[in-house]
């Protein structure tokens, strides 16, 4: 029910594939999510990441059926496969690689929190969002709580954390839940994915991991000693497009 193929040479491309469901996420889904992931983060070979839906709908949100008693018992318990990355970047390390999503039709509540763990978010002009566990008598267990806050406003984000409303693609756009609205948002991540691929791996893996945590000085030393710096510094001169190796 994951899908995932590569675009290109450096671009992964990772589906959700339970169309006849909306997308329902079920714990075979997360699981295999999570090694797709993993499959980004370890192939020096892959550079950045698309997640997308196959069929009318991004994703109805969890199949609570195949999660039973345990999602709410221990909010904490999913954890992600041995070789795998949590797509939600609840538990472990994050995925080192950008991940950019594109959206349309439905997208409720953990398909939200994946695009908020993700890096870059494209909509179709007609999806439909919504944060709605607080009508089942639940809250997010997935990170909208703290990452709708901190990325969309906290005034945006209590105004559909707490009341469960349907909201459109320009109100996602108004208060920065994705950065585009595209016709074809597939069409339009991958196009971004592949600018983001023909850039320097090391410099765009440092440049994220520099954004999430804050730190700037960490990763100064191997890009200094990189290939891709002396590639970088020769395209300058010669005035051509660098070709960068991830070296």
């Amino acid at each position: 029910m994951i899908s995932c193929e590569r675009y290109g040479e450096h671009v992964l491309q990772i589906g959700l594939n339970r169309p006849a469901k909306r997308n329902g996420f079920t714990r075979e889904m997360l699981h295999d999510l999570g090694l797709a992931y993993g499959q980004l983060h370890s192939d020096a070979s892959l550079r950045c990441g698309v997640l997308f839906a196959h069929g009318d709908h991004f994703t109805g949100g969890l199949d609570l059926a195949s999660f039973g008693k345990d999602l709410l018992e221990d909010p904490l318990a999913f954890q992600p496969p041995v070789d795998g990355i949590d797509p939600l970047r609840i538990h472990g390390d994050p995925c080192r690689k950008p991940v950019i999503v594109a959206a349309q039709g439905t997208c409720f509540t953990v398909g939200i929190e994946l695009m908020l763990a993700a890096d870059i978010r494209i909509a179709s002009p007609g999806t439909r969002f919504s944060q709605l566990e607080i009508k089942r008598g639940l809250y997010p267990l997935c990170g909208a709580t703290f990452r709708m806050p901190q990325q969309c406003g906290w005034g945006n984000a209590q105004r559909w954390l707490l009341t469960g409303d349907e909201f459109d693609a320009a109100e996602a756009y108004r208060i920065g839940l994705v950065q585009e609205i595209a016709a074809d948002p597939l069409a339009r991540a991958l196009e971004l994915a592949e600018s983001i691929a023909k850039q320097a791996p090391l410099a765009v893996q440092a440049s994220l991991a520099s954004s999430r945590t804050g730190r700037i000085e960490e990763w100064m030393p191997a890009i200094a000693a990189s290939e891709d710096l002396q590639e970088g510094i020769r395209s300058f001169q010669e005035r051509r497009q660098a070709r960068f190796t991830g070296k």
